[in-house]
């Protein structure tokens, strides 16, 4: 099975042409993992990036039990640790196979030799590595909550605020109390007030109208509907951003929190004070050797 056709869809690789994309494809190897299997953890040295083939992968930052940071769900046709590829610094993050899955694994010199004679392929590299690194950027130092109603109130056109109306009217007692008045109203004066009737029984213009509204708010409603979905899908990856940020900046400060633990306790070796702990209702307290 050829790996050609799933380095196509990849942004990353967008600038091969179809000879190429072949022989870098003949180049990966393909690794095969069990759920539950780590790629590779946190710290870990790194010099290749892997493609998912099959099967689905978790990137997130370690802890014990619930401390642990979901950053991402990888699935087939998408790829992580790039970063490998350019550096030999440690990995930022951990990787987890979450379902079987099959993972191509492309190492440093094997990419370095393509990128040498094909300057667009590391553009395009860079530039996908540009996008990554805003979106990161700007989710941890601007703010992540905002009001996504007004945001899509501010997006609406003239169409879709007539559908929001329409479902918005046909979901009220108004409207059921109006059509209700219409119907007697109109059997009334086409029964006993007109001579001759305007719509004699068993009244099909006015059947014929009522089909042309029911028709008409039907795809209007689901017009309305499916923005609602929308709305609701943009809250949650809202929720998501805002949980996300809230989760590494407490991680930092328990991280930063820790070290500062460890270098007072130092400091308190080295000046020869002993540091006990903190009662339940007191302060730390010292005591001098």
């Amino acid at each position: 099975m050829t790996a050609g056709p799933l380095l196509r869809s990849i942004s990353l690789f967008e600038g091969l042409t179809d000879q190429d994309l072949g022989d870098l494809g003949a180049e990966l190897q393909r690794r095969a993992l069990p759920a539950g299997a780590i790629v590779f953890d946190q710290g870990d040295a790194g010099s290749s990036m892997y493609i998912v083939e099959s099967g689905e992968v978790n990137i997130h930052l370690p802890g014990d039990g619930s401390r642990r940071i979901s950053l991402k769900d990888i699935a087939r046709g998408e790829y992580f640790g790039e970063l490998a590829l350019f550096d030999e610094k440690p990995r930022s993050a951990s990787v987890l196979v979450t379902t079987d899955a099959v993972l191509l694994e492309l190492q440093r010199d094997t990419l370095e030799r393509y990128l040498g004679h094909r300057p667009k392929v590391a553009m395009a590299i860079l530039r996908t590595m540009s996008e990554r690194l805003r979106e990161t950027n700007t989710m941890l130092s601007a703010r992540a909550a905002k009001n996504v109603d007004e945001e899509f109130e501010k997006n609406l056109s003239w169409s879709d605020r007539l559908a929001d109306s329409v479902a918005a009217l046909n979901g009220s007692w108004a409207f059921i109390v109006f059509l209700i008045a219409l119907t007697i109203a109109w059997c009334l004066v086409n029964v006993g007030v007109l001579k001759p009737a305007l719509d004699p029984y068993p009244f099909q213009f006015f059947n014929l109208a009522l089909a042309i509204l029911v028709g008409l708010q039907g795809p209007l409603i689901v017009m309305s509907q499916n923005r609602q979905s929308l709305k609701d899908r943009a809250r949650a990856d809202t929720d998501f951003k805002v949980n996300l940020k809230n989760e590494v900046n407490i991680e930092t400060l328990l991280r930063e929190l820790a070290e500062f633990r460890g270098e007072a306790k130092a400091r308190a070796a080295v000046d020869g004070i002993v540091v006990t702990p903190v009662p339940r209702h007191g302060s730390v307290g010292t005591q001098g050797e």
